[in-house]
């Protein structure tokens, strides 16, 4: 799914695309004798495969939520015209072909034939075009309406073939076409946003929804009508424990066979014969970035002076060291080291514990009474951080920034919230003083959805309701700029802004640390990750663990 995704775990590992520095590698030089037997063999089909989630996906109709458990799922259930490749290249997926013509404002696809639908329809360009005005009716409230608003005319030209014409030069066009494709002809007339389809959707990709028990697990059936060939994994079961602890010993245990791994066990719970022989770990530096972050409507945090001293008082090195265990690096801003839109001169914030009790007297707050911590009008300087459940990575972060902040004269508390309720009722809903929250890093560093001030709205990506006019029309000139020289200073000057404004605190990007059972054949590490050729995983037949009846 094209666009900003919320991410639930430490890292998203295993789905997220890598941007330019960091390849997936594993960890592990090479394979064992025995491995090596069976990687001569030709692929075989069947198995299970079983991957630990920590959040519950909330809807399967992936223009309708921006939880990454829901698009992880999602990811398997549709095709959409275009897909980043091992390389982190676009390349035609439902599409054949593609061309880019009128100096970027114009681009025309042609789909592949015989695609088709889990009820054995075929995906045609119509499909395509009911996607599209669904997205952009107001009525759907989509969170990723914006990149396809930007289209001034769509044609369906034949059965396959549509095009899409832009006022000007769109940056976020290709990948905005790697967005899933929904069936017209069982979601016309229903409303998107109380249909039965979320829970129970009918795709055209690898896989299809065999079962959702919920808070239990989501289990997905390799399609045999899947146009590029049945996957070898019979089965991929999404099973939801919301503790990392417990996950792991499932996972020890082999009762899961993916997980991301917490930089504890990365380092000192996973090594040893009977991990080496069954498991194989990776590090990457993630595309992923956790911040604290304010909601602007909440009367201290309008404060600029109060976000500063925060920010200030945060010493994102000891994060870094204590709770990641020196897997991560500190952050600045909303991009990935080692890609070309970093900010070249930028660091991250020092902390100051001076220079923050300095501005938060400026902005008017004292300790009048003599208990250590501060007001302002009677009103203490106190105010709690949300997160969700199961993530200790984050509930530990929130527990150091709380001591942190204590030091300078600020009352934190801590609110933990299991995940889909969490985004539903609070994050979308902007109903929080502070939250701790990860989001995915996109390969075009267009992030319009999530800072631009017409995103500020319930449901909408900007939830910490951030709005500044500068900011705005530099997000809007930059992703109209054809040229990645000339659109580099545009992005330079958006990360300073987001700098002295403060709406988040970045906090760090940590590495990626997946673990998978060596069982499972055909991964290979890329720049995209390890998940990007999922479908072309395999068990060899004499070390797979269930019999899988076809249905």
């Amino acid at each position: 799914m094209a666009g900003a995704i919320l991410s639930f775990c430490p890292a998203r590992a295993l789905a997220a695309p890598q941007a330019a520095a960091g390849a997936a590698v594993p960890v592990e030089s090479a394979p064992g004798d025995a491995e090596s037997v069976f990687l001569k063999d030709s692929p075989v089909c069947g198995d299970r495969i079983l991957f630990g989630s920590i959040g519950e996906a909330s809807n399967l109709i992936p223009y309708l939520t921006s939880d990454s458990a829901s698009h992880e799922v999602a990811d398997l259930l549709y095709v959409a015209p275009l897909r980043y490749n091992k390389d982190l290249q676009p390349e035609p997926w439902a599409a054949e072909s593609y061309s880019i013509e009128d100096q970027g404002r114009l681009m025309r696809f042609t789909l592949r034939k015989g695609i088709l639908w889990e009820d054995g329809q075929e995906l045609t360009a119509e499909d395509v075009a009911f996607t599209y005005k669904l997205v952009t009716d107001p009525a759907t409230g989509s969170p990723y309406a914006e990149d396809f608003l930007r289209i001034k005319e769509f044609r369906v030209l034949d059965r396959y073939r549509f095009e899409a014409r832009y006022e000007q030069f769109f940056a976020r066009a290709v990948s905005s076409w790697m967005s899933p494709i929904l069936p017209r002809h069982i979601l016309e007339g229903q409303n998107i946003r109380h249909t039965p389809f979320a829970r129970k959707p009918v795709g055209a990709g690898p896989y299809r929804l065999k079962s959702w028990e919920p808070g239990s697990r989501i289990t997905l059936t390799a399609s045999p009508t899947y146009f590029a060939g049945r996957p070898c994994i019979s089965e991929a079961v999404y099973r939801i424990i919301p503790d990392g602890a417990t996950m792991f010993m499932e996972t020890r245990a082999g009762r899961l066979d993916v997980m991301d791994l917490s930089p504890l066990q990365y380092l000192r719970q996973t090594s040893g014969p009977r991990w080496e022989e069954q498991f194989h770990k990776y590090r990457y530096l993630a595309s992923v970035y956790v911040f604290l972050g304010f909601n602007l409507e909440h009367p201290f945090f309008r404060d600029v002076r109060v976000r500063r001293a925060i920010s200030q008082a945060i010493n994102r090195d000891d994060i870094v060291k204590g709770v990641l265990l020196g897997q991560g690096v500190p952050a600045f801003g909303p991009y990935k080291p080692g890609s070309w839109v970093y900010h070249p001169t930028l660091r991250p914030v020092a902390q100051n514990s001076a220079a923050a009790r300095a501005l938060l007297a400026e902005a008017g707050f004292r300790d009048t009474d003599g208990d250590g911590l501060l007001d302002r009008d009677g009103k203490a300087l106190a105010f709690t951080i949300l997160t969700n459940q199961g993530n200790e990575q984050r509930i530990l972060t929130a527990t150091v920034i709380q001591s942190q902040l204590r030091d300078v004269g600020i009352d934190v508390r801590i609110r933990t919230v299991e995940w889909a309720a969490f985004i539903r009722e609070f994050v979308n809903k902007g109903r929080f003083d502070a939250v701790i929250l990860g989001w995915t890093i996109p390969q075009d560093p267009d992030i319009f959805q999530i800072w631009h001030s017409s995103q500020a709205h319930d449901g909408g990506l900007n939830f910490t309701r951030y709005k500044n006019p500068e900011l705005d029309r530099l997000l809007e000139e930059a992703r109209s700029t054809p040229d990645q020289a000339a659109r580099a200073p545009l992005y330079a000057r958006i990360q300073e802004i987001l700098a002295a404004d403060q709406p988040y605190c970045f906090l760090f990007v940590p590495y990626a640390l997946p673990v998978v059972q060596r069982r499972f054949m055909g991964i290979k590490p890329a720049l995209a990750g390890i998940m990007y050729n999922f479908e072309k995983w395999w068990v060899p037949r004499a070390l797979q663990r269930f019999e899988i009846t076809e249905q």
